[in-house]
């Protein structure tokens, strides 16, 4: 577009300003306006929504809400879009949590390490209380749960495990901003 009066480039002093700002947010916090909680909710409700879409409810230009977006995910405010998959439907129909004690705290690293090398193993916590470590796990059925915790129970530092069935989850959902 030759001849444009609009000079789309950003001078350096500008592009420097945006990573100061980028960087800030990181470390941080972020202060959202309204039309980047906007922005969250549609994702929330679903992370495949066009940014066409997005753009014609929110009142601004695609390409501004992907500026934002992308701004959000430096920021670390949007980690990830994730499309999950219904456990159930492929089978793992028994959903429990597991509070694991450990013989000392300095297992705790060995223990993550073969605890990530677990399929079954979704959620891990660090935990106070009763417990050093907190897990959800997705089992077929309690046949399965049985050999899972047979291994769990072999690990280096694990002193003893204690098993909770989840029978009903009544309530899945992200935090509202």
């Amino acid at each position: 577009m030759n001849g444009s009066k609009y000079n789309i480039s950003r001078s350096k002093t500008e592009v420097k300003n945006e990573n100061l700002k980028m960087k800030q947010a990181t470390t941080i916090g972020y202060e959202l306006d309204a039309v980047d909680k906007k922005i969250i909710h549609m994702l929330m409700d679903n992370a495949k929504t066009s940014l066409a879409h997005i753009a014609k409810n929110v009142g601004i230009s695609t390409t501004a809400v992907h500026q934002r977006i992308k701004k959000l995910e430096h920021a670390g405010v949007i980690e990830n879009s994730v499309s999950f998959l219904n456990p159930r439907k492929i089978g793992y129909k028994v959903v429990s949590f597991i509070g694991v004690d450990l013989e000392q705290p300095g297992h705790y690293a060995d223990a993550i390490k073969s605890l990530k090398e677990v399929n079954e193993v979704v959620e891990a916590h660090y935990t106070t209380g009763n417990y050093t470590i907190f897990l959800k796990v997705l089992c077929r059925d309690n046949d399965h749960l049985m050999q899972l915790l047979g291994k769990m129970q072999k690990l280096k530092g694990v002193t003893r495990t204690e098993t909770f069935i989840s029978l009903e989850q009544s309530i899945n959902r992200q935090l509202k901003v």
